[in-house]
């Protein structure tokens, strides 16, 4: 097996579950500019949250990294998300009618609460290689999603043309290669025991990607079940 091209085996080891995340409605109402407004809006809110604790996986990942390069690299990541792209995602919300004091008030659902803890509990308790390989699912994913839907044709809504176009751009899809890349390099000759670790904690991570979809669509906190 070449350990250089560890992320496209993960890729294809998952294929059907890309599938699944291509083919969901929300993905497919974004594609085609019909997504309703409502399941929009619960996803830019809990998105919100989810990019509060991505930033802390970005300062983890910098913490962690052993070579100055990746640590300056992250350590940029985290400038950029934390003073442009959640300040952005701000504006957009705002174009909704979703103000920052709602923002600061949104409760995390169960899905988006079960994926951060993932990541972060993953940023706090592994190694460097093992943070590269839980948030691949979530930049070589969305780079993939969204250039898929850029080449299918381009919605009438602006607002999913936004999202299509920041995750289809060249500097998104340029970070997300370099994750998959560092990746590739760290995991290089590794035992079958890391691949494996490595392996499970991608798998969960696209898993969570299909779910947090799902959890938009359905504008659903806590399943049915749960009493409210």
């Amino acid at each position: 097996m070449d350990a250089k091209l560890l992320s496209h085996r993960f890729r294809e080891d998952t294929a059907a579950l890309w599938s699944a995340i291509l083919d969901h409605p929300f993905v497919r109402g974004i594609g085609a500019g019909d997504l309703p407004r409502d399941k929009y809006e619960f996803y830019l809110k809990q998105d919100y949250i989810y990019l509060i604790e991505f930033s802390r996986v970005l300062a983890l990942a910098s913490a962690k990294a052993a070579r100055l390069a990746d640590m300056a690299y992250f350590g940029g990541l985290l400038q950029a998300t934390l003073n442009t792209e959640m300040e952005l995602h701000r504006r957009t919300c705002a174009d909704f009618g979703i103000s920052k004091a709602e923002l600061a008030a949104v409760e995390p659902a169960a899905v988006t609460t079960a994926y951060t803890n993932l990541l972060v509990r993953t940023g706090y308790e592994g190694n460097f290689t093992d943070l590269l390989a839980v948030v691949l699912p979530c930049e070589l994913g969305y780079a993939e999603i969204a250039s898929y839907l850029a080449s299918q044709g381009l919605p009438p809504d602006p607002h999913y043309v936004d999202w299509i176009n920041t995750y289809s751009s060249r500097e998104f899809i340029e970070f997300a290669q370099r994750v998959g890349e560092t990746f590739d390099e760290l995991a290089a000759g590794a035992p079958s025991r890391d691949i494996d670790r490595w392996f499970g904690l991608y798998l969960a991570s696209a898993r969570y990607e299909l779910l947090f979809f799902e959890m938009a669509w359905r504008s659903e906190l806590w399943p049915p079940i749960v009493p409210t």
